[in-house]
């Protein structure tokens, strides 16, 4: 075992990065690659520390590491195989980002025809959303930290709970029961509508029944009433045409905010309920493919980089011959 690092190219050259200098002997890209591997398996967490909140590497620590490494001839022929194996998954995961973009515009494209929004030439009449709804309000605002409890209170939503078309309540702070009844305004019903006003502004999903009673930290909340689907307003709100209008409206340098005046003055189609369920159970039928078909990229794209990490620690660990091993059967099922 031996430093893999020498020289006055050792050193930290930011606050945000070091230097390195391989020693005689290493290949440049083989140190790459077992920097690469150790970083998947966690084995330099012995050099990092936790300083006020924010994780450092201790160059002290990490450049005095020990390693084994085989001789040079061995590292090229491991680097060669891994700069081929990497290139081709690498590709992979490429197509499948391209793939997964476009069925994003193709589901956007089918949801504004069937809104009648695409290039802002709409079949319907349009309105102000805050004439075709019951009542627009927003969470709360002011302080909202004081009221939190560790445990009993009441459920409270936050922007970092909600997604176009999805509700995450797995990490959903607490209020206690006087920070609740202080709130009353923002105490959310089952097919309310919330957006998110700060960060991913305009991100719109429907309550569901299991957080009716809940409450709402900084999000807007529509009531859509009788004349409004509130499925229907989730997809005018999560379309192109409504976070286009966000952003216009939308202020902060570092985190787009998005205030109640605007989201009352988006203008929204203004159809008949029974039409607004129509469009709803026809776009639900045409983009569970999509979707569908979207995750099963995104989950190709995940095991193609697990496959690539095993394969640089595989290689860079001796676990197999890289002069009559191959990549490309682990890959099978994966198609380009």
């Amino acid at each position: 075992m031996a430093v893999l690092f020498e020289g006055p190219e050792k050193s930290v050259c930011s606050n945000f990065c070091a230097r390195l200098s391989p020693a005689a002997g290493v290949d440049p890209r083989f140190l790459t690659y077992v920097l690469a591997a150790a970083y998947g398996q966690g084995l330099t967490q012995s050099a990092i520390k936790q300083t006020t909140g924010i994780q450092n590497l201790d160059t002290g620590t990490f450049f005095s590491s020990l390693w084994a490494y085989p001789r040079q001839e061995e590292q090229c022929r491991i680097a060669d195989f891994l700069d081929a194996e990497t290139a081709r998954i690498d590709g992979l995961v490429t197509r499948r980002r391209e793939m997964t973009d476009l069925l994003a515009l193709k589901r956007e494209r089918v949801v504004e025809l069937a809104l009648g929004l695409e290039h802002d030439s709409h079949a319907h009449d349009m309105a102000p959303l805050k004439y075709l709804v019951e009542g627009i309000t927003v969470g709360i605002v002011i302080t909202p930290a004081k009221w939190y409890v560790e445990s009993g209170g009441t459920p409270a939503l936050r922007g970092l709970n909600v997604r176009p078309g999805v509700i995450e309540d797995s990490d959903l702070v607490r209020i206690s029961d006087e920070g609740d009844a202080e709130n009353v305004k923002s105490r959310l019903r089952a097919g309310d509508v919330v957006v998110v006003r700060t960060g991913q502004a305009g991100a719109a999903a429907v309550v569901p029944p299991h957080l009716a009673g809940a409450n709402c930290i900084d999000l807007i909340v529509v009531r859509p009433g009788r004349s409004m689907a509130p499925r229907y307003l989730e997809y005018v709100l999560n379309s192109q045409y409504a976070q286009a209008h966000v952003s216009e409206h939308a202020v902060g340098s570092i985190q787009a905010h998005f205030n109640i005046g605007s989201m009352k003055k988006i203008p929204v189609p203004s159809l008949p309920l029974a039409r607004q369920e129509r469009i709803v159970k026809a776009l639900d039928e045409r983009v569970a493919g999509l979707d569908a078909l979207k995750d099963k990229f995104q989950q190709q794209g995940q095991m193609l980089a697990e496959r690539r990490q095993a394969l640089i620690t595989a290689a860079v660990t001796g676990q197999f011959d890289v002069s009559t091993a191959s990549g490309r059967n682990n890959t099978e099922g994966i198609s380009a």
